[in-house]
């Protein structure tokens, strides 16, 4: 089992950055792919990012390339969202999630459908 949980949510001003961080415990993190999702309200909650075991290859919806980078320290056992030039639209509770993958896999998680394992969330909130 792996427990997450997310901090760094807020309150921001459009335009503004905020950096979220999500913490494992339980299981070394290493093991596993590693992403991050958001559900607005009244909406379905939708892939923002993702990173591969290693940290080498990672993946972007396509409204936040350019603004966002995802990022893992394995030996701090964390996956960290950094997110700049923060419009209205990209209010939501972020979540971030792990998959279990295969030593040396490139696997970068893009559905929720795949992923194990979930923290409870971290609200984001930019005012225009």
């Amino acid at each position: 089992q792996v427990q997450l949980i997310e901090s760094g949510g807020g309150l921001v001003q459009a335009g503004g950055s905020l950096r979220l961080s999500c913490a494992a415990s339980g299981r070394t993190v290493s093991g596993y792919a590693l992403g991050w999702f958001r559900q607005a309200p009244g909406e379905e909650r939708e892939f923002v990012a993702g990173i591969s075991r290693s940290g080498g290859s990672t993946d972007y919806v396509d409204s936040v390339k350019g603004r966002f980078a995802i990022s893992r320290d394995n030996a701090k056992n964390t996956v960290d969202l950094q997110m700049n030039s923060l419009k209205p639209e990209d209010t939501a509770v972020y979540y971030c999630a792990a998959k279990g993958v295969a030593l040396f896999s490139s696997y970068v998680p893009r559905s929720e459908n795949s992923m194990e394992y979930w923290g409870k969330g971290t609200l984001v909130t930019v005012s225009s």
